[in-house]
Order: structure tokens, then sequence, then C-alpha cells
């Protein structure tokens, strides 16, 4: 095994200290963007096919057979508003879902790697949402409505933390250098 070497009037060589371990945290939450964006892709995907007349008339007809054997109410309100959209609205729902996919995709590749840049998107993405949540939770409280909000508070207040953690440690880095 070498050691690092040195002559008069240099510095020898420090070895690069292993990387420094994953913050476990920021990984939940990339998996979590990431089960969004596939929800979303799946959406996205529904949305689209929706707009193929063949497709329209598989799903209706397997919707009403579902609401044949479970709880009417909700079945009825899928009913509407999957096949209720016009193509130019399926369309858009389509390519909204894929645009919010992309950004989920964007925010948990960044936070898997551990990207600053990401934990900030994530904050500024995630906070940005949080006034329609709470709207959509207004309009009526369901358990995935309220799982929604208080997860992604609890993301941003978790990324707001680790942010300010790293700025302190970082100018007590330039202090004492």
């Amino acid at each position: 095994m070498s050691h690092p070497r040195t002559e008069p009037g240099l510095l020898a060589t420090a070895t690069p200290s292993a990387p420094p371990a994953p913050d476990r945290v920021l990984r939940v939450i990339a998996l979590y963007k990431f089960a969004k964006a596939a929800l979303l892709v799946a959406v996205a995907l529904g949305a689209l096919r929706l707009l193929d007349p063949e497709t329209a008339a598989r799903a209706q007809r397997w919707l009403t057979a579902l609401a044949a054997t479970t709880d009417r109410k909700v079945v009825q309100r899928l009913i509407a508003l999957g096949l209720g959209l016009s193509p130019g609205k399926l369309e858009a729902l389509g390519s909204g879902a894929f645009l919010f996919a992309s950004l989920f995709t964007v925010e948990g590749v960044g936070l898997w790697r551990g990207k600053h840049w990401a934990e900030y998107l994530t904050v500024i993405a995630t906070t940005s949402l949080v006034p329609l949540e709470l709207y959509h939770l207004a309009r009526g409280i369901t358990l995935p409505r309220i799982a929604a909000v208080v997860l992604n508070i609890a993301v941003v207040a978790y990324l707001v933390y680790a942010l300010r953690r790293h700025h302190i440690r970082r100018a007590a880095e330039q202090r004492d250098p």
C-alpha cells in the first residue's frame, strides 16, 4: 500500500474521503415523488386512451358492470368525471398529468441523488400546491385529501429543516476553514 509522499515545502495529498451517507428521509421523499409520478402517468395515459371511442365505450361498459357490484355513488362519479369530459378536456388532463409527472420525476431524481437544487425545487413546487389541496379539502374532507395535505406539509417542513441545516453547516465551515 502506498502512502502519500511529501517533498520539502509540499503538503501530502489527502486520500479522498468517502461520500456522506445518503439522507434516508430524502430517499423516502424521492420514492413518494416517484409514486406520484407513476400515478400521474397512469392518469395521463388513461385520459388520452379515452379519446379513442372504442376505449371509451369499453371503459363505460366496465364501469357500468362495476356499478352493479359496488357502491353506485362512487362509480357514478367516476363515470361522470371520466366520460363526461370533452376531448379537449381529456387532452388537457392528459397533458397536465404528464407535465406534473415530469416535475415529480425531476424532483425525485434530484432528491435521490441528494442535490440541494432538488430540495429547493421540491419546497417551491410542493408549497405552491398546498393551497389547492386545502381548497379541495374544504370542499369535502376525505382521508386521501387529509393524507395529501399532511404528507406535503411534512415534506416541506423536513426540506426547509434540511436546507437550514446545510446553510448553518456551510457557514460554520466558512468561518473555520
